[in-house]
C-alpha cells in the first residue's frame, strides 16, 4: 500500500490494553483518535477489553473492535500502545509498519516488543526513553519522544487564582481516602475544603474539565497533573504516599520532561514537606506555569507530530519495499511468545489456586461460624465469671471495711479498760489514806467491778463477731481463688485453643 499524497486521509489503527476504565493510556489513545479523526484521518482503535471509553468514541464516530478480523481492509499504520496488542496487530497485519509509544517505567504492559515491522519508538517523557533506550534489540536512532499533553479546547483556563487557596482537589485513581498528611497541611494553610475524586473511592468523572477549575490547589500526578495545570491551577505533584513538590516556572521544565511522574516523586509523604511546598503558592506564578504549558503542550501540536511520524514511516517503508520475510517475522514473533509464556503459565497457576481456594471457601466459612459461635458462648461465660468476680471483690471490701470498724472499736474499748484499771488503782490508793471512805469506795468498787464485768462480756461478744468475720473473709478468699481456678481451666479448654488456632487460620489465608 502507497502513500499516494501528503494530503491523503490515513487509516490509523490504535491498539490499547483496555478501552474500559478512565485511565492514562486509555485517554491518551482516545485523545489522540479524536485529533486525528479533526485532522481528517481515519482512526481505528483495538482492545481485547472495551467499556466506557469505547463507547465514547464510538459516539464520535470513531471505529472501535475487539478482534482484528472484523476490520475489512489493513490500516496504512499501526499505532502501537502496550506490547500485548501491538503484537496482536503486528501480527495480524505483518506487511504494514507500526510505531510503538511507551507510556510508563515500570507496567508490564508497557514492555517495549522488537519487531521487524515497528519502524519507530515514541518516549512520552525522558524516562520511558531510558527504558526504550535500555531495551534489547531497540536501534536508538529509531527512538523519538513526543511529551505528554492536555486537549486545550477541552480545558479551558479558570478565573485568576486567589491571593490565598482556600480549597484542594486530589485528583487520582490511587487514593483510597484523603491522605492524613495532605489534609494537616493544607489546614496549616488556612485551605479547608479537601476533595478527593478518582477510580479508588469510586467517583470516576468524565468531565475533568468542569471539576478541575473549581478548586485552587490540585494534588494529581502524569496527565492529571498537565490538565490541572492546563486549567491554571496551582498543582502539588503527588501520589499517596510520595511527592515531586509545587510546579513552579523553576521546577517545570524538569517535571515536565518526566511527565510529572514516577521519576520525580522521590519526597516521602509528610505534613511539614507538604506545608513548606503550599507555602510557595503564588496565583501569578501559577499563572505563568499555566500560560506556558497551553502553549507547549497542547494535543494538536502532539497529533501533528504523530501525523508527520507516520508520513515519514510509510514513506520510508513504501520506498523500502522490503516487508520482512516470513521467516524472520516467525523468529520474533517466537521469541516473544517465548517472553511471554512464564507470565501466561504463572496466571494459569495463580487461577488454578483462586479456583482452588474459591472451593475451600465454603467450608471455611462453615469452620468460621462455628467458631464464632463457641467464641462468643466461651465469651458470654468468661463475661458471667467476670462479673462474679467483681460481686466477689466488692463483697470482699465490704467485709474488710466492717472488719477495720470492728478492729477500731475494740481499740477504743481496750483504751476504756486501761483508763478503768487507772481509776480502780486511784480508787485503792485512796481508800488507803481515807479509812473513813472504805465503805463508800468499796460500794463504787463493786460498782466498777460489775461495770467492768459487762464491759468484759461485751468484749467477748465483739471478739467473737471478729472470729466469724474472719471466717467470711476466708470463705470470700476461697471463692475468689475457685473463679481463678476456673478462668484458667477456661483458658486450658479445647475451646480456647480452637480460638487460637482459628486465628492463626485466617491471618495465614490473608497472607496468601
Amino acid at each position: 500500500m502507497s502513500v499516494d499524497s501528503p494530503e491523503r486521509p490515513l487509516r490509523v489503527l490504535i491498539t490499547n490494553n483496555t478501552l474500559a476504565a478512565r485511565a492514562g493510556s486509555e485517554l491518551y489513545a482516545r485523545d489522540i483518535a479524536l485529533s486525528l479523526l479533526r485532522l481528517g484521518h481515519l482512526p481505528v482503535l483495538y482492545s481485547p477489553i472495551l467499556g466506557a471509553v469505547a463507547e465514547e468514541l464510538e459516539k464520535e464516530t470513531i471505529p472501535v473492535v475487539d478482534d482484528l478480523d472484523k476490520l475489512a481492509i489493513p490500516p496504512d499504520i499501526i499505532h502501537g500502545q502496550h506490547h500485548h496488542e501491538t503484537m496482536t496487530a503486528a501480527l495480524r497485519f505483518p506487511d504494514r509498519p507500526a510505531i510503538y509509544v511507551c507510556h510508563g517505567w515500570l507496567p508490564w504492559e508497557e514492555r517495549p516488543p522488537v519487531f521487524p515491522t515497528i519502524q519507530r519508538y515514541v518516549a512520552v517523557d525522558d524516562l520511558c526513553r531510558e527504558r526504550l533506550l535500555t531495551t534489547e534489540g531497540i536501534d536508538a536512532a529509531k527512538v523519538t519522544t513526543i511529551y505528554n499533553f492536555a486537549d486545550m479546547e477541552r480545558f479551558r483556563e479558570r478565573p485568576p487564582l486567589p491571593d490565598r487557596p482556600k480549597s484542594a482537589l486530589i485528583f487520582s485513581n490511587y487514593a483510597p481516602v484523603v491522605h492524613d498528611e495532605i489534609r494537616a497541611a493544607c489546614q496549616s494553610v488556612g485551605i479547608e475544603r479537601i476533595d478527593l475524586v478518582g477510580g479508588a473511592v469510586g467517583n470516576v468523572t468524565s468531565r475533568p474539565e468542569d471539576l478541575l477549575p473549581q478548586y485552587d490547589v490540585v494534588f494529581a500526578k502524569g496527565r492529571s497533573a498537565i490538565e490541572a495545570l492546563a486549567c491554571g491551577c496551582a498543582v502539588v505533584v503527588a501520589d499517596y504516599s510520595r511527592f515531586a513538590g509545587l510546579v513552579t516556572m523553576k521546577t517545570l521544565d524538569h517535571l515536565r520532561r518526566f511527565n510529572f511522574g514516577v521519576r520525580t516523586l522521590q519526597n516521602v509523604l509528610t505534613r511539614d514537606a507538604l506545608r513548606l511546598e503550599l507555602e510557595q503558592y503564588s496565583a501569578d506564578d501559577a499563572h505563568a506555569v499555566s500560560r506556558t504549558m497551553r502553549a507547549e503542550a497542547q494535543l494538536s501540536q502532539a497529533a501533528i507530530r504523530y501525523v508527520d511520524l507516520y508520513r515519514e514511516v510509510l514513506s520510508n517503508w513504501d520506498a523500502a519495499r522490503d516487508a520482512p520475510s516470513v521467516e524472520a517475522t516467525m523468529g520474533y514473533a517466537t521469541r516473544y511468545l517465548r517472553w511471554l509464556a512464564p507470565t501466561i503459565k504463572d496466571r494459569h497457576g495463580v487461577e488454578h489456586y483462586a479456583r482452588k481456594l474459591a472451593q475451600e471457601i465454603p467450608a471455611l466459612r462453615e469452620i468460621d461460624q462455628k467458631l464464632s459461635a463457641r467464641l462468643t458462648s466461651t465469651e458470654q461465660r468468661n463475661s458471667a465469671l467476670s462479673r462474679q468476680v467483681v460481686e466477689t471483690t466488692v463483697q470482699l471490701s465490704a467485709c474488710q471495711e466492717s472488719l477495720a470498724n470492728l478492729e477500731r472499736e475494740a481499740a477504743a474499748t481496750s483504751a476504756r479498760l486501761v483508763e478503768r484499771e487507772a481509776e480502780r488503782a486511784g480508787l485503792a490508793a485512796a481508800a488507803e489514806e481515807a479509812s473513813r471512805q472504805l465503805g463508800r469506795r468499796d460500794r463504787e468498787l463493786s460498782t466498777l467491778a460489775n461495770r467492768n464485768a459487762d464491759l468484759s462480756a461485751r468484749l467477748a461478744a465483739l471478739e467473737n463477731e471478729l472470729s466469724t468475720l474472719r471466717r467470711e473473709m476466708a470463705d470470700a478468699t476461697a471463692t475468689l481463688s475457685l473463679r481463678d481456678r476456673e478462668i484458667a481451666s477456661i483458658k486450658a479448654s479445647r475451646a480456647w485453643r480452637t480460638v487460637q488456632s482459628y486465628g492463626r487460620l485466617k491471618q495465614k489465608i490473608w497472607i496468601r
